[in-house]
């Protein structure tokens, strides 16, 4: 098979911001093709997406239902091959398992589902099926990410002994819910967005980071969430406490009221020989601290020399030569092409690379989900220590 994939679309209309993300990442390697979408509740926005985004009209839908039934009907070189779902958390499970059921793969935003009962279901309905689910956890995606992956699992810095991950934004410093903000609006209402708000938006995502590189598993967590907005209905800052399956403790920071910061991700992980340190902020740079060496800096794109070369995972998702900055939407469009990459490999009767399969599944949505799960009930509970299963 050589051809583009056919992508349909749930949400992410051109009044959106995260469906023209996904779109950027899903064509910048020219594998994909938008065929067919449902655009936004709204019919009108839907239509008006549609004839921007120069799709068929006749394959412009007004739900996920009409979209998929209609789309499963037509015949197999016409249809698409997998849905991007980038609805508010509430709309993730019902498309997602619809679309799976009816033969389509799926990418979904995170979290993957609006509650752990929904993410466990989710993934039987995978492994019965046997198609593909790709969560995207951009920040996974970089270059310096994987090459830190690469380097604790060869033991470079032996043993893990301390994982600090934060993600501290400032956007929710006001009640901007209240102002007209429609992703606010929907990101602090626990009807829409579930029984989290920042732990669930972005201390899912430094979570999962910690996890991906480390190798390693939370086993216990320890929570305490605030509301420091008057009039919130969901946490807007959390610290959380973590233990991990080898021993290693952690802390984990997600706040969206540090007024002034961005995006401003950050990892630091050490172990006996030493320690590394990675911010999305610079992120073409990995601070390798080792003992007794000065500090070493690696960086995408170069021909390093043994004993400093870089990881296969991190050539493969190196797009640029060096010095030339690989941003969010590389990182972003990294992920789509593994997910392209695996379903095409699959439709081909071949099996996907080590390479090709690095990008977040539906296990990690479980995980994910696991977590919000536990932080909640860590920061009610008097008892404070929670075992994440």
């Amino acid at each position: 098979m050589k051809r583009k994939l056919r992508m349909g679309m749930l949400g992410g209309g051109t009044d959106a911001f995260i469906g023209a993300v996904h779109r950027r990442a899903a064509f910048m390697d020219g594998l994909v093709e938008l065929v067919c979408g449902a655009f936004s509740v709204d019919p009108k926005v839907s239509k008006e997406s549609g004839e921007a985004l120069f799709v068929n009209p006749d394959r412009v839908y007004l739900t996920y239902q009409e979209m998929i039934e209609k789309e499963s009907q037509l015949p197999a070189d016409v249809r698409m091959d997998f849905l991007t779902i980038v609805t508010p958390n509430f709309i993730h499970f019902a498309p997602a398992k619809m679309a799976l059921e009816n033969g389509f793969n799926v990418v979904i935003e995170k979290p993957m589902t609006f509650s752990l009962e929904e993410a466990v279901e989710l993934k039987e309905i995978v492994e019965k099926t046997g198609l593909t689910l790709a969560l995207t956890h951009t920040y996974s995606g970089y270059p310096m990410v994987k090459q830190a992956k690469a380097m604790v699992a060869n033991g470079e810095l032996g043993k893990i002994r301390k994982v600090i991950v934060e993600y501290p934004q400032g956007w929710l410093s006001r009640l901007s819910e209240r102002e007209g903000n429609s992703g606010a609006a929907w990101r602090t209402d626990p009807k829409k967005s579930g029984k989290s708000g920042a732990m669930g938006d972005i201390g899912t995502h430094v979570a999962h980071l910690a996890e991906y590189v480390t190798g390693l598993k939370i086993s216990e967590l320890n929570a305490d969430l605030s509301i420091v907005v008057e009039g919130r209905m969901l946490d807007d800052d959390g610290n959380v406490l973590l233990r991990f399956n080898n021993g290693a403790n952690g802390v984990l920071i997600a706040t969206q009221i540090a007024a002034g910061e961005e995006n401003a991700i950050s990892m630091r992980i050490y172990g006996e020989k030493g320690g590394l340190e990675w911010n999305q902020q610079e992120p073409n740079s990995l601070f390798v601290k080792l003992l007794d060496r000065p500090v070493q800096v690696y960086r995408p794109g170069n021909a390093y020399k043994e004993p400093y070369t870089l990881s296969s995972f991190a050539t493969h998702n190196t797009r640029i030569p060096a010095g030339h900055p690989e941003g969010l939407l590389e990182a972003f469009a990294n992920i789509y092409r593994n997910f392209i990459l695996t379903v095409s490999a699959k439709l081909n009767g071949e099996t996907p690379t080590a390479e090709m399969l690095d990008f977040p599944q539906v296990d990690e949505g479980v995980r994910g989900m696991a977590f919000v799960d536990k932080v909640v009930e860590s920061n009610s509970s008097n008892e404070k220590w929670i075992k994440v299963d």
